[in-house]
């Protein structure tokens, strides 16, 4: 794992901790980690020409197969590196698609995952083609021809266009399904908040599910949604979405619209943060500046801390004075004055 950054190593110390996370999640084996400080990126090779060289060497020595930079690369920087090495490299964006291509079950979570991957891949194609004079077409057809480039670019820009047009058919789908909730006039409560911060198993313990709920980033892509009936007769749907991470890849977001158009629907936004990481509180900025792009700030939202009972005191009576409700997600008994505090903010 390379990470290059301009800011401080501390900072870059939590992005890399996050990195080996993702690492674990797509069942990689993590031998090594670096983190170069510099005063500003390469622009060609992103970091030091010897500094790639060093790593280089050192993936012979452990026998690494793929190098993961923390930074997103663009197309000349990967081309640049590639030139260097026979290792495979990726980027975050590229581990954190790959992730989401494993766990999607859902037919509309599978198109979403194709097509964020499609916009990722299609800069990237590789100009450097040993086959560029060969050419498609030829005798009988008008024109010199097309690249074979030229030929992967097309067939990927129509494949986009028809998911394009599979997702809205789904998304119309979702939404007579919305407008049968809204009839029945069942409010929703959605659960939101970074990855792994215990949205799953918040919904399982409340509605006795059994959705998968695992110590891994992005355990869950599709959406989810279950009954629930509050303590004072009062009958809710809550639903469990994907969760967020910073730096998330912009067309990641985009393709995951219609999934994240569900959030708009709700009366009432549960923000389910997870205590015991030690960024806790750039992960809540990190969702929040999340909510706010998406425009969802306008929705009432409670404050969910989880992991309760996996902090001391000291970190409890910070958490007591900030707002919002302390609670251990697989703990029922423990649960009631969220119950309390969600129902008083939905009758308000």
């Amino acid at each position: 794992l390379v990470s290059v950054t301009t800011g401080s190593r501390g900072r870059a110390a939590d992005s890399m901790a996050e990195l080996n996370e993702l690492a674990r999640s797509a069942d990689v084996l993590v031998l090594d980690t670096i983190i170069q400080l510099r005063k500003q990126i390469h622009p060609r090779f992103i970091l030091g020409r010897g500094k790639l060289m060093e790593i280089m060497l050192r993936s012979l020595r452990l026998g690494a197969n793929l190098l993961i930079f923390d930074q997103e690369l663009s197309p000349s920087q990967i081309r640049s590196v590639t030139d260097h090495t026979d290792l495979r490299v990726i980027d975050r964006t590229q581990l954190i698609l790959d992730i989401f291509a494993r766990r999607a079950l859902s037919r509309e979570g599978k198109l979403q995952i194709e097509m964020a991957q499609l916009k990722y891949m299609l800069p990237r194609l590789s100009t450097r083609d040993d086959a560029l004079s060969r050419l498609t077409g030829g005798i009988g057809a008008r024109g010199p021809g097309e690249t074979k480039l030229e030929v992967d670019r097309r067939r990927i820009n129509d494949r986009i266009a028809r998911l394009a047009r599979e997702l809205k058919a789904v998304g119309r789908e979702r939404y007579h399904r919305r407008s049968l909730r809204r009839k029945r006039d069942v409010p929703v409560i959605s659960l939101v908040g970074y990855t792994n911060a215990g949205k799953s198993t918040l919904l399982n313990t409340l509605t006795r599910s059994h959705v998968q709920a695992r110590d891994l980033l992005f355990a869950t892509l599709d959406p989810t949604s279950r009954r629930l009936r509050f303590p004072q007769d009062m009958e809710v749907i809550v639903t469990d979405t994907v969760g967020f991470i910073r730096n998330l890849p912009a067309d990641l977001l985009k393709a995951f619209e219609s999934t994240l158009e569900e959030l708009y629907e709700a009366a009432l936004l549960v923000h389910v943060i997870d205590v015991s990481n030690p960024a806790y509180v750039e992960q809540i900025e990190v969702v929040e500046s999340l909510l706010r792009d998406l425009e969802l700030d306008r929705i009432p939202c409670l404050r969910v801390f989880n992991k309760i009972d996996l902090v001391d005191e000291e970190a409890r009576a910070g958490i007591s004075r900030m707002d919002g409700v302390g609670i251990c997600a697989l703990d029922p008994a423990g649960l009631t004055p969220f119950l309390q505090q969600a129902q008083a903010m939905l009758r308000a």
